[in-house]
Formats: C-alpha cells, structure tokens, sequence
C-alpha cells in the first residue's frame, strides 16, 4: 500500500514571497531525493523530485515539479510533472497528483479506464502547534484484465504538534512535526495507519513515518539530498 499512495506532503517547505513564508521549495532546478525504508530499515525504493517551473501571480504560485520514482537499485519506475498551487494564504494540494501511477502500469503504459477523484489537501502557510487542519481524500477506480479494482485513502485528524530538530542523512533540520490518520480501503478491505512528518523552512519534508494501527513503526522515508 505504501508504494500505492505516494506520501502525500512530500513537498511542503518553505520560501520568501511579499513578506510571507510558504511552505515550498522554489528555486528551478533544485533536487530533493528521499529513501524510502521498511520496518526492519531495508532500503523499498527512491523518491526524486526536480522543481522544473515556478510561476508566480500577485500573492499566488503555481510549482510545476518532475516527480520520479525510483526501486531501491535506482533504476525509474515512473515519472511525471505534477503542479502545486499557493492560493493566498493556504496552500493547496490535487489528491489525485500524488497516486504512485508506476504500481498501476500496464507494459509501460497507463490502463486507458483509470479514473482519479478526490479533494484538496490544503495546509496553511504559517501553521501553529495545536492547530487542527481540514481532512483530504481520494478514490481510484481501474480495470487491470479482469480485475475491477477500486482504491480508496482519506486523512483525518490532521494536527500540528510541535516543532523540534530532526537528524537525517541530509543533516540536522528544524522541523514542524504534523501527524494524522490515514485509512486506506483496497477492493473493501481497510487498512488503518498513522503517519507523522517532519518539515523544515527552505527544503520541506525531511522524515516521514507510518504506523499501523497498533502504533508500530510500518515503514519510513528519509531526506538523502538536497542540489
């Protein structure tokens, strides 16, 4: 399931736009590259993303990245260009842009019956410790053979805990630390999680951690490098 959803605020950083800070890389050509890791801290797989255009209106940004996804060996799973958009104060995130398309491929090819819907995942440029946040959602609909297979992640209780430093292996950040529950429905069955990340201003996500519903460690994904 964690190679169906990509982590879904993988890019929340932060830059200087009027007087404001967002959460967003947005410098053209910077490369922020994760390693994703499972419970027992073997190395599933590679997350490359490449901000290719930044367009910026009045007090709004679009953030046009180059999302590529990688096995553990580094050879490319997929890849695709997805937008990000700053909206006044919040910034939005399209659900259906964060779907690891590479699980679905058929022969290097999306199925032509793939059908995506789902919310925003909106985030406020300056979030405070204690505060709640809107729950996102989204739902996947695609015919593989014979197989109707309908996908279905919505987050709820989605806070704001704290701040505190984080160590990964691109260094010593300080972070905001945001958790919420993750339910994930596969052809009926549901599978319950929690996950907790960790963002800094100027590069975004550095960690991010899921839990099953017990609360043990499921898998992880680390900041590697930043260019």
């Amino acid at each position: 399931m964690e190679k169906i959803v990509l982590f879904l605020l993988i890019f929340i950083a932060t830059t200087a736009i009027n007087a404001q800070e967002i959460f967003f890389p947005t410098s053209e050509g910077k490369i922020l590259v994760y390693k994703m890791f499972d419970k027992k801290n073997k190395e599933t797989g590679m997350l490359r993303y490449t901000i290719k255009e930044v367009n910026i209106s009045g007090d709004n940004m679009d953030i046009i990245y180059l999302v590529e996804s990688l096995d553990s060996k580094g050879k490319e799973e997929f890849k695709e260009e997805i937008t990000l958009n700053k909206k006044g104060d919040v910034l939005y995130f399209d659900m259906s842009n964060f779907i690891n398309k590479s699980a679905f491929q058929q022969d290097g090819e999306m199925p032509p019956g793939l059908e995506i819907k789902g919310n925003n995942l909106e985030v406020p440029i300056n979030p405070q410790p204690g505060t709640t946040l809107l729950d996102a959602n989204i739902e996947m609909a695609i015919k593989m053979g014979f197989v109707n297979m309908k996908i279905a992640t919505n987050i709820i209780n989605r806070k704001v805990e704290l701040i505190e430093d984080v160590t990964v292996p691109a260094g010593i950040f300080n972070c905001y630390k945001f958790t919420g529950d993750v339910t994930n429905t596969v052809m009926g069955k549901k599978i319950s999680s929690t996950t907790a990340e960790w963002y800094t201003r100027g590069l975004g996500v550095v960690k991010s951690e899921s839990y099953d519903k017990n609360g043990k460690l499921n898998s992880y994904m680390v900041l590697t490098e930043v260019n």
